[in-house]
């Protein structure tokens, strides 16, 4: 069930990381840091102070959040394995109805993308295609693996970002 603003503002900073707690993955540790910013005046705030508290944190502290979020269309996606958050992502993307030649590309680029960044590819797949999800692999194995290490973070926060909007109204 949707909370409103003033709501969120009201909760201790358990309920808020119970409510926020998943809105990065498998990391509480965002929300927990982020509930001293409120009152949150709107939906922005909120993600301002999310944002924050990920910039404030410590590289190996980005770097687990980076690497507890699941390959797309990967090993955990096809056992079940995913968060309700990450499947439904995953679902919307259409990554539940991969050929097995997609699939086969998928399995292919994630184990390239690792190999070269070790951490996986991250990208906020809601509302985007398979192709485009696979072209984006193709352009950002390119990259260094500093500008994939930024790229992965601002992924994670549009990700929460469409997160946060299917929890608060």
């Amino acid at each position: 069930m949707k909370k409103t603003l003033i709501e969120l503002n009201a909760l201790s900073q358990a309920e808020f990381v119970q409510l926020l707690g998943g809105v990065y993955e498998h990391s509480p540790w965002v929300a927990e840091r982020s509930w001293a910013a409120r009152p949150f005046a709107d939906h922005e705030s909120l993600l301002t102070a999310l944002r924050q508290t990920l910039d404030q944190a410590k590289p190996a502290e980005q770097l687990a959040l980076i690497r507890a979020h699941p390959d797309l269309a990967g090993k955990a996606a096809l056992a079940g394995e995913l968060t309700t958050a990450s499947t439904r992502e995953q679902a919307s993307a259409g990554l539940d109805h991969c050929s097995p030649e997609e699939l086969s590309r998928f399995h292919e680029l994630n184990a390239a993308y690792q190999a070269r960044f070790g951490f996986p590819f991250i990208m906020a797949v809601k509302n985007a295609t398979r192709q485009q999800i696979l072209a984006g692999f193709e352009t950002r194995l390119e990259h260094s693996i500093e500008q994939e290490f930024t790229t992965a973070l601002a992924q994670i926060n549009r990700i929460a970002a469409f997160r946060v909007q299917d929890l608060i109204h």
